[in-house]
């Protein structure tokens, strides 16, 4: 009797058994955790199976985990109170467990791409968010954070990441990775001798830009910041990307109990392809690479350190063989297409890199205190190696088939032989050490820090070009061999910064939600002993009783501009050592309106400005470098006002446009030249051999356009996608800008003599998605871990305009002077692949 008690209870448990198994067979899981935009976890998520009475909630860590049916298409809904809800499908196979990370985006947000994610920031001047996962899809040549910077502030140079901000200079922007400022190479002269910009996008979670009215926090510097935060992983993953012109990967994870967190990003860039396409040919070998990572060790709950290190190296060949230029000329002496065709011996061989290490340690004594400390440092290294001979022949162009001789030089007008040498090289060092720290008392945010920075400096500068015009040398001096230009110096010396600043957010409570953001900062220095304060004011307020969601900002500040390296450098090389700080008065006005746009969320923003400058040092730009003066010989001013809209066009898809108006102009001290009149009263030049006793004249050319005056900008970006499948998607681009002054290097007297036409952009770029969730549906698939796979083909200047970067000046037999300009790159493609995981 007993044994078959036994055997009945053996069969009972065995049966159970069997069930459990069986039923264990037929479910999978899905676990994971929930975030927000700022990659924080969220508790108390509701994770719903779709169509089905089953349930969970995240935990205060904001993990979950839920069971499903295995080999059956299923959908989980994440939702939450003040967040959009999120649907996830899924298929996987019997006991299969799937891990995925959900982001949750505030409802109240607008547009990911390029708008604010709350309140806050709407009420912050000059201020534009801009999503880093936009800039592998952006169809651009540079790509990167840059390229989608310069849809709001304008360009004139497809080859380039370096932009003008408010009629500013490429060296008047600051740029901070996770508090960092980082530093560009300083010899380039061409945008196709530029490598890879120092941010990673892959890497960044938070991008702020800010073209003017910014805080006291922010540095000494007169026209922009680029504030980029690195995000802190919350899972395993990583990305890969293989383009014609730029590949690259990265990884990110947890460990250590979610207390170690890590990034590594490896990039590799070659514009090969952009380069070889212009007028000059010849071997091109550019090369740009870098190494980039941060690694974050939460300590203990008050203490956290990171480390975050950068190496990077471009290299640029060129050995030309031959160029032809054309322009067209119309005037009572010609009416033809003039030809300059040189042919080349020699080479080009530069070198650039730049290595940086950051270490911070943080401390959160309570909630409402931070305190931070930080130590880096910074080193450029760069090597600049030329000796190229051109020989030149510049005349009509002929391009009538019938001649036989169609693109080649007939009568010719001038002939000669130029040759540039140089042997540069640069070496930076830059030691800082910061402390940071805030403290939230409710009404009042307050903010402050101290910085010290130590900068090394050793230039070597050789460098001549010679000119020979029709058998003779310029400038031409009977009988003595001359340079047209030569710089030999040698520079080393050393900088000591002290820069600080304390500000406090403070908010009114009262029904138009009036903030007023208060600071000052003092910065001094070493070199000229220089002690600078800089008080900066910033409000917002949202009128009260108006139904319009409308928020009115504005800012006026001071902002000053210590002299680096490449101010302090005249135009014979040597060194100013006495170079006082640029200074800018800038005042800001305007408004933030969210309102529908046919019936989907839009903003548009507006903002006048003016700044009123002293102690300016001119400059002249050639391409991309920058030529200075290096005196504070000249005020200066720029006045505008711009205007963006963001919106979904098309539903789910953000687009965005931004028109500016601006004019900048400066008047150089001591610009007055004379000219002489013969008896006749006719104006007879300097120079006058006339034996007629000659009345002269004194003449002030007053204000001029400053390199960077332009006074149209306009930007445009736009994405549409299929109405019967959203994995394809059209992205198009368009700049354009009216014309820019081009001024005689190093000539006060015909600065403003010739000018850039209209600079006219469009890209468009077609992307299809791969792969997708998909992907998971069979646990067996090579491809299992992948979130998704997207392949772009681009098209670079579709319209194929010919934009004009600069001007090379020529003399014909009789001595007389023409511009000959040098071209961006033709119309292009690009192919690239995209996976995540």
């Amino acid at each position: 009797m007993l044994k078959e008690w036994y055997k009945g209870v053996f069969l009972v448990v065995f049966c159970f058994g069997a069930m459990c198994v069986a039923a264990q067979k037929k479910v999978a899981s899905i676990s994971g955790k929930v975030i927000d935009e700022n990659d924080k976890t969220i508790s108390g998520v509701i994770v719903q199976v779709l169509n089905i009475a089953k349930n969970t909630i995240t935990n205060d860590s904001g993990y979950f985990k839920i069971e499903v049916q295995s080999n059956k298409a299923v959908a989980l809904v994440f939702s939450f109170t003040g967040y959009a809800s999120v649907q996830k499908n899924f298929y996987l196979s019997v006991g299969e467990e799937e891990k995925v990370t959900i982001k949750l985006q505030h409802s109240v947000k607008e547009l990911q791409g390029v708008t604010v994610t709350d309140q806050r920031d709407r009420r912050q001047p000059g201020l534009i968010n801009i999503d880093a996962s936009k800039a592998l899809l952006n169809p651009s040549p540079i790509g990167g954070i840059e390229g989608l910077i310069k849809f709001f502030v304008g360009s004139n140079n497809e080859l380039t990441s370096q932009y003008s901000v408010r009629g500013g200079s490429y060296d008047e922007n600051l740029v901070y990775v996770n508090d960092f400022e980082v530093y560009r190479p300083y010899l380039t002269r061409s945008g196709q001798q530029e490598g890879l910009s120092f941010i990673n996008p892959e890497l960044t979670s938070g991008v702020k830009f800010y073209n003017g009215g910014f805080s006291a926090k922010y540095g000494d510097k007169m026209s922009s910041v680029l504030d980029v935060t690195y995000k802190k992983p919350v899972r395993n993953g990583g990305s890969a990307y293989f383009g014609l012109l730029e590949q690259g990967f990265h990884l990110e994870g947890v460990a250590k109990n979610n207390k170690v967190t890590y990034l590594i990003g490896v990039r590799n860039r070659t514009n090969q392809n952009l380069v070889s396409s212009q007028e000059t040919k010849g071997n091109y070998i550019p090369s740009s690479a870098d190494l980039q990572t941060l690694i974050t060790w939460q300590a203990s709950t008050k203490w956290k350190l990171e480390a975050l290190a950068n190496l990077s190296q471009t290299k640029f060949s060129l050995t030309p063989t031959e160029s032809q230029l054309t322009a067209a000329v119309f005037s009572p002496l010609f009416s033809q297409n003039l030809g300059l065709d040189i042919f080349f011996e020699g080479h080009e061989k530069d070198k650039y890199s730049t290595n940086f290490v950051g270490l911070t340690a943080i401390n959160q004594p309570t909630k409402r205190l931070q305190l931070k400390w930080m130590l880096g440092y910074f080193n450029d290294y760069e090597e600049e190696n030329i000796d190229i001979t051109g020989a030149y022949l510049f005349g009509e162009r002929d391009y009538d088939p019938v001649t036989g001789q169609s693109g080649a030089v007939i009568n010719p007008l001038g002939a000669g032989i130029n040759q540039t040498y140089a042997r540069n090289k640069l070496n930076i060092n830059v030691w800082s050490a910061s402390h940071k720290g805030s403290l939230d008392k409710g009404r009042n945010f307050l903010q402050w820090g101290n910085t010290i920075e130590r900068q090394l400096v050793n230039d070597k500068l050789h460098e001549w070009v010679y000119n020979d015009s029709a058998g003779y040398s310029l400038p031409y001096n009977p009988g003595n061999f001359n340079l047209f230009s030569s710089l030999n110096n040698n520079a080393d010396f050393g900088i000591t910064r002290f820069s600080g600043y304390i500000q406090d957010n403070i908010r009114f409570h009262d029904s138009s939600g009036f903030i007023l953001n208060a600071g000052i900062r003092y910065n001094y220095n070493t070199l000229n002993k220089e002690f600078l304060v800089s008080p900066r004011l910033g409000f917002s307020f949202k009128p009260k009783n108006w139904e319009k969601d409308i928020i009115i900002r504005g800012a006026a500040g001071v902002y000053v501009q210590p002299p680096f390296y490449r101010e302090m450098r005249r135009y014979d090389g040597s060194i100013n050592y006495d170079l006082k700080s640029q200074k800018s008065y800038q005042v800001t006005f305007g408004f933030d309106n969210n309102f529908k746009l046919f019936q989907r969320p839009a903003r548009f923003t507006t903002e006048a400005y003016y700044k009123h400058m002293t102690d300016v040092v001119p400059y002249d730009i050639d391409n991309v470098r920058l030529r200075y003066y290096g005196t504070n010989n000249a005020k200066a001013y720029a006045a505008g006002i711009e205007a963006r809209l963001f919106g979904e066009i098309v539903k789910d898809a953000e687009s965005w446009i931004s028109l500016g108006f601006m004019r900048t102009k400066e008047d150089i001290d001591n610009d007055q030249y004379t000219t002489y009149k013969n008896a006749a009263g006719e104006i007879i030049g300097p120079n006058t051999t006339d034996k007629i006793p000659a009345d002269s004249a004194v003449n002030s050319i007053g204000y001029l356009r400053r390199p960077t005056d332009r006074l149209v900008t306009f930007g445009m970006f736009f994405q549409d996608y299929l109405s019967t499948n959203k994995n394809f998607k059209v992205y198009f681009s368009t700049l354009f800008g009216s014309n820019m002054p081009f001024n005689i290097p190093g000539s006060t007297r015909y600065r403003n003599a010739l000018e850039i036409p209209p600079y006219i952009r469009v890209d468009l770029g077609f992307s299809t998605q791969l792969l997708g969730q998909e992907s998971k549906r069979r646990g067996h698939s090579p491809f299992r871990n992948f979130e998704n796979i997207w392949a772009s083909l681009e098209i670079f200047n579709v319209v194929d305009r010919a934009n004009t970067i600069s001007y090379q000046l020529i003399k014909d037999f009789s001595n007389n002077t023409f511009a000959m300009p040098n071209r961006l790159t033709p119309r292009l493609l690009n192919f690239k692949i995209v996976a995540k995981w």
